[in-house]
């Protein structure tokens, strides 16, 4: 065993019992609440399963890659935030993901997840990581978050992303001592990285630390897949077989997109999966900001269900992980006979977001 591998096990055993009881029993009623949530989705596709929401655009880091921040906006309104999130209760919605921008910048983040809870929703948050500390993980705690994600690009910082090993890992310590809730850490292969090993020992050490691991792969600025090296294959499918089995690893799609092989499958977004912007309107995804483009308020469920039928022209060369999954749920009914519009590129999508860069990941 390792120094590192030893003073982890150390660190986890310093944990009191009451703490190890806790998590126990939340991870136990997250589990039933998935079923629940599978099981619904499997009787009616009338009901969104999962909505990523934006309460903020502004984030305090710049990464060159990413097209989904600027410097600049001010939060949501938390009232407007509530609107939202009891619109989206009443659709029957079974999981809403805070995204950013950097989410963690909201000032009543709390309560935007407790009121997400208190529509008896899940909540996730997926989060850069910088300003966590140890009261704010608590406040995630009593506010009821059920997952947080955070993305780590590297070991060291570079010039391309600050979102490194070295910065965070502090970090990824407090998680480990006080979050109550699910954490999975992202590593991310694909053009643009430097070292592509630094995925590797980015998901080992997640593991070490008890949390789940997943793997990204980058895709360019319209969300289109880019293949993997042959080395970088290797470390995708030693990554895939790392950790613990939920919810966020129906990925069997991943394996086409490491090989550049189109996906042949039902995309559900505009359904199944929503994506509020900051402006309160309906994209497909992060990727394909622009259309719908309908403010959610005068979202109608007949949209939605036709969505549901709508072929998506960008899906076969897709990479957005979290839209894939949602879709999987479905992938056996429903033959798609609508044809989608116009897609937009997202560099098209006007006062939706500043771009930095041309690729992103997921």
């Amino acid at each position: 065993m390792n120094r590192t591998l030893r003073g982890n096990v150390r660190f986890l055993d310093t944990l009191t019992a009451n703490t190890k009881i806790r998590r126990k029993f939340l991870a136990m009623h997250r589990k039933l609440r998935e079923f629940r949530m599978i099981a619904k989705g499997l009787i009616s596709t009338r009901h969104p399963l999962l909505v990523h929401i934006i309460p903020i655009r502004r984030c305090n880091l710049a990464c060159t890659y990413c097209n989904e921040f600027d410097d600049f906006s001010k939060p949501v309104p938390t009232d407007e935030m509530f609107e939202r999130i009891d619109r989206l209760g009443a659709m029957g919605t079974s999981i809403i993901t805070i995204s950013g921008g950097e989410p963690l910048l909201h000032p009543d983040l709390d309560t935007i997840v407790s009121r997400i809870r208190k529509n008896g929703i899940m909540a996730g948050l997926i989060t850069n990581g910088y300003l966590l500390v140890a009261d704010r993980i608590k406040a995630l705690n009593r506010a009821g978050l059920e997952y947080l994600q955070i993305s780590i690009d590297n070991v060291n910082p570079d010039d391309v992303s600050k979102k490194s090993l070295k910065v965070l890992d502090q970090k990824l310590k407090l998680l480990a001592e006080h979050a109550e809730f699910q954490v999975n850490i992202n590593s991310v292969l694909g053009g643009g990285v430097v070292n592509s090993e630094d995925a590797l020992t980015v998901a080992h050490r997640a593991v070490e630390l008890g949390f789940t691991s997943t793997v990204g792969i980058l895709h360019d600025h319209n969300g289109q897949l880019q293949a993997l090296g042959t080395r970088e294959q290797e470390i995708f499918e030693e990554i895939m077989s790392l950790g613990k089995q939920s919810f966020t690893r129906i990925n069997q799609f991943q394996h086409n997109i490491a090989r550049g092989r189109e996906n042949n499958w039902r995309c559900r977004a505009g359904s199944r999966y929503l994506y509020i912007c900051e402006d309160g309107l309906v994209h497909y995804c992060s990727q394909q900001r622009g259309y719908p483009g309908i403010p959610l308020a005068d979202y109608t469920e007949e949209q939605r269900q036709r969505e549901f039928l709508t072929k998506k022209g960008c899906a076969p060369r897709c990479t957005v992980s979290c839209v894939h999954q949602i879709s999987t749920m479905d992938f056996w009914r429903a033959p798609q006979s609508f044809e989608s519009g116009p897609i937009p590129p997202i560099s098209a999508a006007d006062n939706l977001v500043q771009l930095t860069g041309s690729p992103s990941r997921e």
